[in-house]
């Protein structure tokens, strides 16, 4: 188990923006399109052995040739003074067939990550994901926020459509973060590492469906890309966005009336609060709605990736 470097980048002071398959996959879209805008460049990873098993077996004329593993890579972008590390992994180490990073493995992975972070003088580690929020499909997901310490409150509090978690709607003021978006901030806290997660609001009902939330990675894109003071195109993703919006709308059209009634409610809220829709109608949902995407993706064509 260990770290491979290709390279051995001089950075200044980088930032470490980590992103990993969750739900709606809202954070590696954000971080792996900042990414690829920027052109970073890889320089090493994490070696895949103790942490997951091989996704397939490549053989040829019948001799075994290679095992196929999820990659967790590190890439770097000199950007002046703004040095970035990202670490973008196509897959959360757990235990117990858990979707999400869990247990040792996770831990370890946490380690190994922010290992390479300072070894290259980082200082801040940004982490995004999904917030899963009661909110209407046609309302504009903000970007929710938990920080490391109270002196980032004041700078989170600037950026545009973002609030911290504590200011959401229904009065909650503690939450969970889930894998490793959550772990590796905390151990990043016990190692004197700034810590921010950026997550992108996903209705409710959504956050079991098929399909990626492009909705909400865009709006956590931009996000960084004004921390960052650098321009992105935003193309690929408002392509993105519209073809998942159709699908939604088709999907949300095919609801009973009474639920789609009592769901419209939630176009009312100055602020999201639970309700709505009842147990009874979020369970009718939830029970169909692998049904309701399969019949909307046979009537609209291909499946977005």
């Amino acid at each position: 188990m260990g770290i491979t470097l290709f390279k051995q980048p001089e950075l200044e002071k980088p930032a470490l923006l980590c992103g990993w398959p969750g739900i709606g996959n809202i954070g590696i879209i954000a971080v792996d399109t900042l990414r690829g805008e920027l052109r970073a460049e890889e320089f090493g990873e994490i070696e895949p052995w103790d942490f997951f098993y091989p996704e397939k077996v490549s053989i040829k004329d019948g001799l075994l040739k290679d095992l196929e593993f999820p990659t967790n890579k590190f890439y770097y972008k000199r950007l002046g003074k703004r040095d970035l590390i990202f670490f973008i992994g196509e897959q959360q180490p757990s235990e117990g067939g858990r979707m999400y990073a869990s247990g040792a493995k996770a831990y370890q992975m946490a380690n190994l990550v922010l290992d390479v972070a300072e070894k290259f003088g980082c200082h801040r580690v940004y982490t995004s994901g999904a917030c899963v929020s009661p909110i209407h499909h046609t309302m504009e997901p903000r970007v929710v926020s938990v920080v490391s310490s109270r002196n980032l409150i004041q700078e989170v509090n600037s950026y545009p459509n973002t609030i911290l978690i504590s200011e959401m709607g229904g009065g909650e003021s503690e939450g969970v973060i889930t894998g490793l978006n959550g772990l590796l901030l905390a151990v990043a806290k016990k190692r004197g590492l700034e810590g921010i997660s950026l997550m992108g609001e996903i209705p409710d009902w959504l956050s079991n469906s098929p399909f990626p939330y492009p909705k909400a990675s865009k709006l956590v894109l931009e996000v960084f890309a004004g921390i960052l003071g650098v321009e992105i195109d935003f193309g690929i993703l408002d392509r993105m966005v519209a073809q998942i919006e159709e699908i939604i709308e088709g999907v949300y059209q095919a609801f009973p009336a009474e639920i789609k009634e009592r769901y419209d409610e939630r176009k009312l809220a100055i602020q999201a609060k639970p309700g709505g829709i009842t147990e009874q109608d979020a369970r009718w949902i939830k029970e169909h709605i692998d049904e309701l995407f399969k019949k909307r993706g046979k009537q609209g064509g291909e499946r977005p990736i």
